[in-house]
C-alpha cells in the first residue's frame, strides 16, 4: 500500500546487480520500458501477420496506418516535404510517450515520464540531434538563429543574448513540461484516493460522503487520460517545430 502520494514515483530495484562501481540492477523503470518494447514488437509483427501488411487492413493494421498518417501530416504541416525523412523518428517519439503515459494510468504500475531525468534525457537527446541536423544543412548560417534578419547593430546586442538564452532553455522547458504535468496529475489522484479511503473507514454515517471524492476521481481520471495524450502530442509537435527551425532557420 502506498503511504505517501510521492511514493508511487519511487524507482524500485526488482533484481539487484552491481558490478564494481556500476549499478546494473533491474528496476521497475526498466521493466516498463521492456513491456513497451514488447508491445510494439507484438503490434507490428503479430497483428500485421509477421510484419507483412495486407491490402485490406485489419483493425490493428488500420491503427498503425492511422498513427503513421497522423505523424506524416504533422511533419508536413510543420516542415513541408523536407520532413518526410524524419517520419520514423517522430513516429517512435510519439508512440513511446503515448505508451508510457497510458501505462502509467494503470493502478500499481509505474509512470516513466514522471521522472525528470527521463524527460530531460529525451529532450536533450532531441536537442542535440536537432543541432546536428542544423549544422549539417546550414553550416555557418546557423548563427542566424540568434540574429533575426534586418536587425541593426544596436538592437542585435540586445537580441542575440536573449535569443541564445531562450534557445538553450528549449530542451529544459520541453522536458520539464512533460514531467510536471504527469507528476502533478498522478499526485492529485493519489491524494483524493487517500482522502476517500480515509472517509470510508469512519464509524458513523459520515462514511457515505466518500462517494463525493470517488466521483471526483472518475472525472480526474478522464482528465488525466486527456493530459497523457495531449502532452505526448505537445512534446511531438514541439520537436517538429524545433526541426523546422533547424532546417529553415529564420
Amino acid at each position: 500500500m502506498i503511504l505517501t502520494p510521492l511514493e508511487q514515483f519511487q524507482i524500485t530495484v526488482l533484481v539487484p546487480c552491481r558490478l564494481y562501481f556500476l549499478d546494473l540492477s533491474f528496476t521497475n523503470l526498466l521493466f516498463i520500458n521492456l513491456i513497451i518494447l514488447f508491445l510494439y514488437i507484438m503490434l507490428v509483427n503479430v497483428f500485421s501477420k509477421n510484419g507483412k501488411f495486407n491490402y485490406i487492413p485489419n483493425i490493428w493494421q488500420a491503427l498503425i496506418e492511422k498513427l503513421n498518417k497522423t505523424v506524416a501530416l504533422l511533419l508536413y504541416d510543420n516542415i513541408n516535404e523536407k520532413g518526410e525523412k524524419y517520419l520514423p523518428f517522430i513516429y517512435v517519439v510519439l508512440l513511446f510517450i503515448v505508451s508510457v503515459n497510458l501505462i502509467g494510468l494503470i493502478p500499481y504500475s509505474f509512470t516513466v515520464t514522471s521522472h525528470l531525468i527521463v524527460t530531460l534525457t529525451m529532450s536533450f537527446a532531441i536537442f542535440i540531434g536537432v543541432n546536428v541536423i542544423c549544422i549539417e544543412i546550414n553550416r555557418e548560417n546557423i548563427l542566424s538563429l540568434f540574429l533575426p534578419s534586418n536587425t541593426f547593430f544596436g538592437l542585435a546586442l540586445l537580441l542575440v543574448p536573449i535569443e541564445f538564452i531562450s534557445y538553450i532553455f528549449k530542451p529544459i522547458s520541453l522536458g520539464v513540461r512533460l514531467f510536471a504535468n504527469l507528476m502533478a496529475g498522478h499526485t492529485l489522484l493519489k491524494v483524493i484516493i487517500g482522502f476517500s479511503w480515509s472517509i470510508l473507514f469512519l464509524e458513523n454515517i459520515i462514511y457515505i460522503l466518500h462517494l463525493i471524492p470517488l466521483s471526483v476521481i472518475v472525472l480526474l481520471f478522464g482528465l488525466e487520460l486527456g493530459v497523457a495524450l495531449i502532452q505526448a502530442y505537445v512534446f511531438t509537435i514541439l520537436t517538429c517545430i524545433y526541426l523546422n527551425d533547424s532546417i529553415h532557420l529564420h
